[in-house]
Protein backbone atom coordinates (compact mmCIF):
# COMPACT_ATOMS: atom_id res chain seq x y z
CA UNK A 1 0.00 0.00 0.00
CA UNK A 2 1.37 3.22 -0.74
CA UNK A 3 0.22 6.52 -0.47
CA UNK A 4 -0.05 8.07 -3.30
CA UNK A 5 0.44 11.68 -4.33
CA UNK A 6 -2.68 13.09 -3.01
CA UNK A 7 -2.56 16.78 -2.30
CA UNK A 8 -2.46 17.68 1.27
CA UNK A 9 -5.96 18.65 2.75
CA UNK A 10 -7.19 22.06 3.53
CA UNK A 11 -6.04 23.67 6.69
CA UNK A 12 -8.60 24.01 9.79
CA UNK A 13 -10.93 26.95 9.37
CA UNK A 14 -10.43 29.67 12.08
CA UNK A 15 -11.39 28.37 15.13
CA UNK A 16 -11.83 24.91 14.60
CA UNK A 17 -9.62 22.55 16.93
CA UNK A 18 -6.65 21.58 15.82
CA UNK A 19 -6.70 17.92 16.66
CA UNK A 20 -9.60 15.18 15.95
CA UNK A 21 -9.67 11.44 17.09
CA UNK A 22 -10.89 8.69 19.03
CA UNK A 23 -9.70 7.72 22.53
CA UNK A 24 -9.76 3.67 22.42
CA UNK A 25 -9.94 2.14 25.95
CA UNK A 26 -9.32 -1.72 26.02
CA UNK A 27 -10.11 -3.67 28.91
CA UNK A 28 -9.23 -6.90 29.02
CA UNK A 29 -10.20 -9.92 31.43
CA UNK A 30 -9.86 -13.43 32.35
CA UNK A 31 -13.61 -14.76 32.71
CA UNK A 32 -12.79 -18.83 32.69
CA UNK A 33 -9.91 -21.60 32.80
CA UNK A 34 -10.90 -22.00 29.20
CA UNK A 35 -13.88 -22.71 26.62
CA UNK A 36 -14.86 -25.89 25.28
CA UNK A 37 -15.71 -24.26 21.90
CA UNK A 38 -16.21 -20.76 20.25
CA UNK A 39 -19.42 -19.12 21.30
CA UNK A 40 -22.21 -19.21 18.64
CA UNK A 41 -24.93 -17.15 17.07
CA UNK A 42 -25.70 -14.54 19.37
CA UNK A 43 -23.86 -13.36 22.54
CA UNK A 44 -26.17 -10.34 24.87
CA UNK A 45 -28.46 -10.03 21.80
CA UNK A 46 -26.19 -8.86 19.41
CA UNK A 47 -24.88 -11.13 16.25
CA UNK A 48 -21.20 -12.69 16.59
CA UNK A 49 -18.91 -11.94 13.68
CA UNK A 50 -15.66 -12.50 12.99
CA UNK A 51 -12.99 -10.18 13.38
CA UNK A 52 -11.20 -8.76 9.89
CA UNK A 53 -8.09 -7.14 9.58
CA UNK A 54 -6.46 -5.94 6.95
CA UNK A 55 -2.47 -4.66 7.26
CA UNK A 56 -2.17 -1.30 5.77
CA UNK A 57 1.90 -1.93 5.47
CA UNK A 58 3.32 -3.59 3.28
CA UNK A 59 3.98 -7.20 3.35
CA UNK A 60 3.34 -10.56 1.64
CA UNK A 61 -0.37 -10.93 0.04
CA UNK A 62 -1.32 -13.05 2.93
CA UNK A 63 -0.22 -12.93 5.92
CA UNK A 64 -1.20 -14.76 8.96
CA UNK A 65 -3.12 -12.68 11.82
CA UNK A 66 -5.79 -14.44 14.65
CA UNK A 67 -9.50 -13.42 14.11
CA UNK A 68 -11.43 -13.92 16.78
CA UNK A 69 -15.14 -13.37 16.75
CA UNK A 70 -16.85 -10.26 17.89
CA UNK A 71 -19.95 -8.36 18.60
CA UNK A 72 -20.40 -4.66 18.67
CA UNK A 73 -22.87 -3.13 20.78
CA UNK A 74 -25.24 -0.25 20.88
CA UNK A 75 -23.56 2.89 21.02
CA UNK A 76 -24.05 5.05 24.44
CA UNK A 77 -23.41 8.32 25.65
CA UNK A 78 -20.37 9.46 27.63
CA UNK A 79 -19.24 11.79 30.29
CA UNK A 80 -15.24 13.23 29.42
CA UNK A 81 -14.01 16.27 31.26
CA UNK A 82 -17.18 18.08 30.82
CA UNK A 83 -18.38 16.95 27.30
CA UNK A 84 -21.07 14.80 26.21
CA UNK A 85 -19.49 12.08 23.40
CA UNK A 86 -21.02 9.05 21.97
CA UNK A 87 -18.97 5.90 22.82
CA UNK A 88 -18.91 2.63 20.61
CA UNK A 89 -18.58 -0.54 22.08
CA UNK A 90 -17.28 -3.88 20.82
CA UNK A 91 -16.03 -7.20 22.94
CA UNK A 92 -13.94 -10.11 20.99
CA UNK A 93 -13.89 -13.57 22.56
CA UNK A 94 -10.33 -15.68 22.88
CA UNK A 95 -10.30 -19.36 23.10
CA UNK A 96 -8.13 -19.27 25.86
CA UNK A 97 -10.98 -18.53 28.16
CA UNK A 98 -10.60 -14.27 27.55
CA UNK A 99 -12.65 -11.27 26.55
CA UNK A 100 -11.48 -8.00 25.51
CA UNK A 101 -13.89 -5.20 25.65
CA UNK A 102 -13.24 -1.68 24.08
CA UNK A 103 -14.83 1.89 24.01
CA UNK A 104 -13.93 4.17 21.35
CA UNK A 105 -14.76 7.93 22.07
CA UNK A 106 -14.17 10.44 19.76
CA UNK A 107 -12.76 13.48 20.77
CA UNK A 108 -11.85 17.19 18.95
CA UNK A 109 -9.77 19.42 21.26
CA UNK A 110 -7.24 22.05 20.38
CA UNK A 111 -4.15 21.05 22.33
CA UNK A 112 -2.70 17.40 23.11
CA UNK A 113 -2.74 18.68 27.36
CA UNK A 114 -6.95 18.69 26.59
CA UNK A 115 -6.65 15.01 26.41
CA UNK A 116 -5.21 13.82 29.90
CA UNK A 117 -9.11 14.74 30.61
CA UNK A 118 -10.03 11.23 28.72
CA UNK A 119 -7.89 9.12 31.41
CA UNK A 120 -11.14 9.13 33.67
CA UNK A 121 -13.88 9.31 31.86
CA UNK A 122 -17.61 8.54 33.31
CA UNK A 123 -20.60 6.11 31.50
CA UNK A 124 -24.04 7.18 32.83
CA UNK A 125 -22.40 8.41 35.92
CA UNK A 126 -20.10 5.22 36.42
CA UNK A 127 -16.38 4.94 35.98
CA UNK A 128 -15.39 3.39 32.80
CA UNK A 129 -13.60 0.65 33.98
CA UNK A 130 -16.61 -0.60 36.76
CA UNK A 131 -18.82 -0.47 33.62
CA UNK A 132 -16.42 -2.64 31.43
CA UNK A 133 -16.39 -4.96 34.96
CA UNK A 134 -20.07 -5.16 34.95
CA UNK A 135 -20.40 -6.32 31.07
CA UNK A 136 -17.81 -8.22 31.41
CA UNK A 137 -19.38 -10.12 34.27
CA UNK A 138 -22.80 -10.17 31.94
CA UNK A 139 -20.65 -11.88 29.23
CA UNK A 140 -19.61 -14.12 31.65
CA UNK A 141 -22.92 -15.37 32.47
CA UNK A 142 -24.13 -15.16 28.76
CA UNK A 143 -21.38 -17.83 27.38
CA UNK A 144 -22.81 -20.30 30.31
CA UNK A 145 -22.54 -23.77 29.52
CA UNK A 146 -19.35 -23.19 26.79
CA UNK A 147 -17.29 -21.90 29.72
CA UNK A 148 -14.73 -24.41 31.85
CA UNK A 149 -14.26 -23.44 35.21
CA UNK A 150 -15.33 -19.70 34.99
CA UNK A 151 -14.60 -17.09 37.46
CA UNK A 152 -17.29 -16.67 40.13
CA UNK A 153 -15.13 -13.29 41.07
CA UNK A 154 -13.60 -11.16 37.91
CA UNK A 155 -9.99 -10.10 38.86
CA UNK A 156 -8.92 -6.59 38.19
CA UNK A 157 -8.87 -6.27 34.52
CA UNK A 158 -5.37 -5.04 32.10
CA UNK A 159 -6.96 -1.64 30.68
CA UNK A 160 -4.77 0.02 27.99
CA UNK A 161 -5.63 3.61 27.01
CA UNK A 162 -4.68 4.39 23.37
CA UNK A 163 -5.02 8.24 22.44
CA UNK A 164 -5.59 7.86 18.28
CA UNK A 165 -4.96 11.40 16.32
CA UNK A 166 -5.97 11.76 13.07
CA UNK A 167 -3.43 13.02 10.48
CA UNK A 168 -1.69 14.94 9.38
CA UNK A 169 -0.77 16.74 12.41
CA UNK A 170 -0.56 20.86 11.90
CA UNK A 171 1.42 23.45 13.36
CA UNK A 172 -0.05 26.30 15.63
CA UNK A 173 -0.29 28.40 11.84
CA UNK A 174 -2.22 25.10 10.26
CA UNK A 175 0.74 24.04 8.51
CA UNK A 176 0.93 20.73 7.80
CA UNK A 177 3.41 18.86 10.04
CA UNK A 178 5.51 15.06 9.34
CA UNK A 179 5.16 13.41 12.25
CA UNK A 180 8.33 12.94 13.93
CA UNK A 181 9.64 16.53 13.80
CA UNK A 182 5.90 17.27 14.98
CA UNK A 183 6.65 14.43 18.17
CA UNK A 184 10.00 16.50 18.63
CA UNK A 185 9.03 19.13 19.23
CA UNK A 186 5.93 18.35 21.21
CA UNK A 187 7.79 15.73 23.48
CA UNK A 188 6.74 17.36 26.77
CA UNK A 189 2.88 17.33 26.24
CA UNK A 190 2.78 13.49 24.32
CA UNK A 191 4.85 12.19 27.51
CA UNK A 192 1.95 14.22 30.24
CA UNK A 193 -0.45 13.12 28.43
CA UNK A 194 0.91 9.61 28.76
CA UNK A 195 1.51 9.36 32.27
CA UNK A 196 -1.42 11.72 33.05
CA UNK A 197 0.06 14.59 33.77
CA UNK A 198 -1.90 18.05 33.37
CA UNK A 199 1.56 20.24 33.48
CA UNK A 200 4.20 18.97 31.28
CA UNK A 201 6.41 21.50 32.77
CA UNK A 202 6.61 19.60 36.22
CA UNK A 203 8.42 16.42 34.01
CA UNK A 204 12.01 16.16 34.59
CA UNK A 205 14.03 15.91 30.28
CA UNK A 206 14.40 12.36 31.31
CA UNK A 207 11.03 11.34 32.14
CA UNK A 208 9.98 12.61 28.66
CA UNK A 209 12.88 11.67 26.10
CA UNK A 210 11.95 7.65 27.99
CA UNK A 211 8.57 7.82 27.39
CA UNK A 212 8.03 9.92 24.34
CA UNK A 213 11.71 8.96 22.87
CA UNK A 214 10.52 5.40 22.29
CA UNK A 215 8.48 5.35 19.37
CA UNK A 216 7.69 3.42 15.94
CA UNK A 217 7.22 5.01 12.25
CA UNK A 218 6.37 3.88 8.85
CA UNK A 219 5.42 6.52 6.31
CA UNK A 220 6.35 10.39 7.44
CA UNK A 221 2.61 10.86 8.24
CA UNK A 222 2.19 8.14 10.97
CA UNK A 223 4.01 6.92 14.47
CA UNK A 224 3.39 4.96 17.52
CA UNK A 225 4.70 5.73 20.92
CA UNK A 226 4.01 2.84 23.15
CA UNK A 227 3.87 3.65 27.08
CA UNK A 228 3.43 0.74 29.50
CA UNK A 229 -0.55 1.66 29.96
CA UNK A 230 -1.24 3.99 27.67
CA UNK A 231 -0.17 4.73 23.84
CA UNK A 232 -0.31 8.09 21.52
CA UNK A 233 -0.83 7.17 18.15
CA UNK A 234 -0.92 9.32 14.51
CA UNK A 235 -2.39 8.20 11.53
CA UNK A 236 -4.73 8.11 8.78
CA UNK A 237 -8.54 6.76 10.59
CA UNK A 238 -8.29 3.58 8.00
CA UNK A 239 -5.10 2.90 9.64
CA UNK A 240 -5.95 3.02 13.10
CA UNK A 241 -7.19 -0.82 13.38
CA UNK A 242 -4.06 -3.14 12.25
CA UNK A 243 -2.09 -1.10 15.36
CA UNK A 244 -5.03 -1.10 17.97
CA UNK A 245 -5.69 -4.79 17.44
CA UNK A 246 -1.85 -5.99 17.88
CA UNK A 247 -2.16 -3.65 21.03
CA UNK A 248 -5.30 -5.80 21.87
CA UNK A 249 -3.69 -8.83 21.70
CA UNK A 250 -0.58 -7.73 23.89
CA UNK A 251 -3.14 -6.75 26.57
CA UNK A 252 -4.65 -10.33 26.29
CA UNK A 253 -1.89 -12.37 26.18
CA UNK A 254 -0.68 -9.95 29.74
CA UNK A 255 -3.84 -11.03 31.39
CA UNK A 256 -3.68 -14.54 30.45
CA UNK A 257 -0.24 -14.82 31.54
CA UNK A 258 -0.83 -12.94 35.11
CA UNK A 259 -3.68 -16.05 35.34
CA UNK A 260 -1.70 -18.33 34.97
CA UNK A 261 1.13 -17.04 36.92
CA UNK A 262 -1.93 -17.41 40.14
CA UNK A 263 -2.86 -21.07 39.14
CA UNK A 264 0.37 -22.29 39.11
CA UNK A 265 1.23 -20.30 42.20
CA UNK A 266 -1.72 -21.77 43.97
CA UNK A 267 -0.38 -25.73 42.05
CA UNK A 268 2.64 -25.18 43.33
CA UNK A 269 1.68 -24.69 47.29
CA UNK A 270 -0.50 -27.72 46.88
CA UNK A 271 2.19 -29.84 45.55
CA UNK A 272 4.55 -28.50 48.27
CA UNK A 273 1.86 -29.33 50.49
CA UNK A 274 0.99 -32.51 49.32
CA UNK A 275 4.31 -34.25 48.77
CA UNK A 276 5.06 -33.97 52.49
CA UNK A 277 2.25 -36.79 52.21
CA UNK A 278 3.51 -40.13 53.50
CA UNK A 279 0.77 -41.96 52.19
CA UNK A 280 1.21 -43.80 48.59
CA UNK A 281 -2.83 -43.21 47.42
CA UNK A 282 -2.35 -39.32 48.37
CA UNK A 283 0.85 -39.18 46.63
CA UNK A 284 -1.09 -40.49 43.30
CA UNK A 285 -3.97 -38.32 43.76
CA UNK A 286 -0.96 -35.51 43.63
CA UNK A 287 0.73 -36.84 40.47
CA UNK A 288 -3.04 -37.19 38.90
CA UNK A 289 -3.51 -33.87 39.75
CA UNK A 290 0.33 -32.32 38.61
CA UNK A 291 0.33 -34.01 35.23
CA UNK A 292 -3.37 -32.37 34.10
CA UNK A 293 -2.01 -29.51 35.38
CA UNK A 294 1.07 -29.94 33.55
CA UNK A 295 -0.80 -30.95 30.14
CA UNK A 296 -3.10 -28.03 30.67
CA UNK A 297 -0.85 -24.88 31.07
CA UNK A 298 1.12 -26.50 28.24
CA UNK A 299 -1.72 -26.41 25.99
CA UNK A 300 -3.11 -22.86 26.80
CA UNK A 301 0.40 -21.30 26.74
CA UNK A 302 0.13 -22.98 22.71
CA UNK A 303 -2.88 -21.16 22.34
CA UNK A 304 -2.00 -17.87 23.80
CA UNK A 305 1.33 -17.73 21.60
CA UNK A 306 -0.94 -18.70 18.60
CA UNK A 307 -3.14 -15.39 18.70
CA UNK A 308 -0.40 -13.29 18.54
CA UNK A 309 1.33 -14.77 15.47
CA UNK A 310 2.05 -11.97 12.92
CA UNK A 311 4.07 -13.52 10.09
CA UNK A 312 5.36 -11.35 7.27
CA UNK A 313 3.57 -8.33 9.13
CA UNK A 314 6.92 -6.52 9.89
CA UNK A 315 6.01 -2.90 11.21
CA UNK A 316 2.94 -4.39 13.31
CA UNK A 317 5.57 -7.65 14.79
CA UNK A 318 7.93 -4.45 15.33
CA UNK A 319 5.02 -2.77 17.72
CA UNK A 320 4.08 -6.15 19.19
CA UNK A 321 8.06 -6.55 20.21
CA UNK A 322 7.99 -2.88 21.81
CA UNK A 323 4.77 -3.60 23.74
CA UNK A 324 6.13 -7.02 24.66
CA UNK A 325 9.17 -5.19 26.62
CA UNK A 326 7.08 -2.65 27.97
CA UNK A 327 4.48 -5.06 29.31
CA UNK A 328 7.96 -7.83 30.45
CA UNK A 329 5.60 -10.21 28.85
CA UNK A 330 9.11 -12.32 28.08
CA UNK A 331 9.79 -12.05 32.00
CA UNK A 332 5.99 -13.39 32.22
CA UNK A 333 6.89 -16.64 29.92
CA UNK A 334 10.07 -16.95 32.02
CA UNK A 335 8.61 -17.31 35.34
CA UNK A 336 6.18 -19.47 34.13
CA UNK A 337 8.28 -21.62 32.70
CA UNK A 338 10.56 -21.51 35.42
CA UNK A 339 7.50 -22.75 37.32
CA UNK A 340 6.19 -25.34 35.20
CA UNK A 341 9.88 -26.92 34.76
CA UNK A 342 9.58 -26.85 39.18
CA UNK A 343 6.34 -28.65 38.39
CA UNK A 344 7.34 -31.06 35.75
CA UNK A 345 10.63 -32.02 38.76
CA UNK A 346 8.16 -32.52 41.73
CA UNK A 347 6.19 -34.94 39.28
CA UNK A 348 8.92 -36.71 38.32
CA UNK A 349 10.37 -37.15 41.91
CA UNK A 350 6.69 -37.73 42.91
CA UNK A 351 6.61 -40.54 40.27
CA UNK A 352 10.03 -41.94 41.26
CA UNK A 353 8.98 -42.13 44.91
CA UNK A 354 6.18 -44.18 43.81
CA UNK A 355 7.95 -46.70 41.65
CA UNK A 356 10.69 -46.97 44.90
CA UNK A 357 7.45 -47.78 46.88
CA UNK A 358 5.61 -50.47 44.72
CA UNK A 359 9.98 -51.93 43.78
CA UNK A 360 9.81 -51.96 47.76
CA UNK A 361 6.69 -53.61 47.62
CA UNK A 362 7.50 -56.02 44.98
CA UNK A 363 10.56 -57.29 47.10
CA UNK A 364 8.92 -57.43 50.47
CA UNK A 365 6.35 -59.48 48.46
CA UNK A 366 8.91 -62.08 47.22
CA UNK A 367 10.18 -62.30 50.73
CA UNK A 368 7.17 -62.97 52.29
CA UNK A 369 6.32 -65.66 49.33
CA UNK A 370 9.90 -67.33 49.67
CA UNK A 371 9.05 -67.56 53.69
CA UNK A 372 5.60 -69.11 53.15
CA UNK A 373 7.38 -71.70 50.62
CA UNK A 374 9.84 -72.11 53.27
CA UNK A 375 7.36 -73.18 56.08
CA UNK A 376 5.70 -74.76 53.62
CA UNK A 377 8.23 -77.11 52.83
CA UNK A 378 9.08 -77.89 56.38
CA UNK A 379 5.38 -78.39 57.72
CA UNK A 380 5.81 -81.04 54.93
CA UNK A 381 8.71 -82.37 55.57
CA UNK A 382 7.12 -83.33 59.31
Amino acid sequence: MTEGNAPSPPAPRPGSPRFAGQVVYIYAFDVAYDMTRLPEGDVLGRPLMPYHLDPDKRGPRHPFFYRPQMITLEPEECDVGGRRVRVERTIKFFPVGAISIVYRVPFAVDSVGELVEFHEPVLGGVPLNECARRLAADVRDALGAILIRPNPQLRDEEAYTVFCLQAPLRDEAGGVCAAEPWLRANRRDVAALLTQEHDPDQLSEQEANDTAGRYLSYYESDLVVADWDAAFVVDEPARFEPTLHVMELANVQLVELEAYDRMLDEALQRAYRDVAKSRLGARSGVLASLREIRIDLTRLSDELSNNTKFFGAWHLARLYQSLSESFHLGDWHRTIDEKLHTLDALYQLLNQDRMNSWMLMLEVTVVVLFVIDLVILVAMSH
